[in-house]
């Protein structure tokens, strides 16, 4: 290869890398608000007729400008068609005003005299509005049978919309955008074993029942056939004190993954984490108290978000009423281990804490006696 081939082949490398200081951002599967970053292409026409076969999930799973054209459109299609109906009607029995009628002529639709005044009679009677200037006659038996079609037509669109936005107002998602994950990830000592930390908390008072949290490494590995296998998926197991399936979550939860043999983070140390290429993404399935639906939160930590020697900051506090209260501007922030055991052994340090209410280890009661701003669960 000629030195000009490999000198064009790194500039365009280079322009693809976004440098962020000396860390290079890099691409996502799972995006910090759980969006997956996956496209799929080469799709034979015959998959894509099975999402016309599917139409209930694919008109709920459609974004919202296209609900609403399908709203407009089925209606005001439905009153056009009818009201073409209508009007063919009143013309084969000559109702229309440019009609020459004979006297004792017998109308079957009152009114009807255009397309116009046809449309406004089908749009009366599919929404039962009923001004009362145009009605059936009840001389032609035509009328009869297209006026039981075009209601139970109208009460059909008017079933399946309705249920499509409740679909799509009440899905599971939604309640996901009320649970958080920290925006980083910490590595440092608990219990004695060096342990992953991720955060997690439920904006809501109502609980997210039979809650179940794991995780998912993605990286890309070479077999020993020489094989590479992109997004390649490794499972890491997360737990909190009180075990790891149905989970009392009521309030913030510190999730914690022990780095131990068998764990794909044995390798590492803190000066090769940040030369890592992986990424980790956590799961949160639970069932919504107040509706009963399953729903799942994700998002994704890449090495850059994980902070070797650091640990959280206590959040939680109880006030001298008795209330518990959470302090969710320390959700996401860290401190160096070795600094915060030097604050702990310090007296002054150790006071002070316990005045701002966020001196919590272990989460310990702590008496507050001045009132603070913080946010209630």
């Amino acid at each position: 290869m000629s030195d000009f081939s490999l000198t064009s082949r790194k500039w365009f490398t280079d322009i693809k890398t976004v440098q962020t200081g000396h860390r290079t951002r890099k691409s996502r599967l799972v995006t910090k608000d759980g969006h997956c970053n996956i496209e799929f292409g080469n799709i034979e026409y015959s998959n894509h007729f099975a999402f016309v076969v599917d139409f209930w999930t694919t008109f709920v799973e459609i974004r919202w400008r296209f609900v609403l054209l399908l709203f407009v459109a089925a209606f005001t299609g439905s009153w056009f068609m009818f009201s073409l109906l209508w009007y063919w009607i009143a013309k084969s029995n000559g109702d229309l005003a440019v009609q020459n009628r004979t006297e004792g002529h017998v109308r079957c639709i009152d009114n009807v005299n255009g397309l116009t005044t046809a449309f406004l009679y089908s749009l009366e009677t599919q929404t039962t509005i009923g001004y009362g200037g145009r009605a059936l006659t009840g001389h032609c038996a035509g009328t009869v049978a297209l006026i039981i079609i075009q209601s139970l037509v109208g009460v059909f669109i008017n079933c399946f919309m309705c249920g499509i936005i409740l679909a799509k107002i009440s899905l599971p998602k939604k309640r996901a955008k009320t649970v958080t994950f920290s925006t980083t990830a910490v590595i440092c000592l608990k219990k004695g074993s060096l342990s992953l930390l991720i955060r997690v908390a439920n904006l809501r008072k109502t609980l997210l029942i039979g809650s179940q949290i794991y995780g998912k490494l993605l990286k890309t590995t070479t077999t020993p056939d020489g094989e590479t296998i992109i997004l390649d998926q490794v499972d890491v197991d997360f737990m909190v004190d009180a075990g790891k399936d149905n989970l009392f979550f009521v309030c913030p939860l510190t999730l914690y993954h022990v780095i131990n043999k068998s764990s794909p983070f044995y390798e590492l140390s803190a000066d090769t984490l940040p030369l890592q290429d992986f990424e980790l993404v956590v799961f949160l399935d639970g069932t919504a108290e107040s509706t009963s639906s399953s729903c799942q939160v994700r998002t994704s930590y890449i090495p850059q978000e994980i902070q070797w020697g650091y640990n959280f900051l206590p959040i939680i506090s109880r006030t001298k009423t008795g209330k518990y209260r959470v302090d969710f501007s320390n959700f996401s922030k860290s401190t160096d281990v070795d600094q915060r055991n030097h604050n702990i052994h310090n007296k002054e340090n150790h006071i002070n804490q316990l005045k701002l209410g966020i001196d919590n280890l272990g989460f310990q009661v702590i008496d507050i006696h001045s009132p603070v701003v913080v946010t209630k669960m």
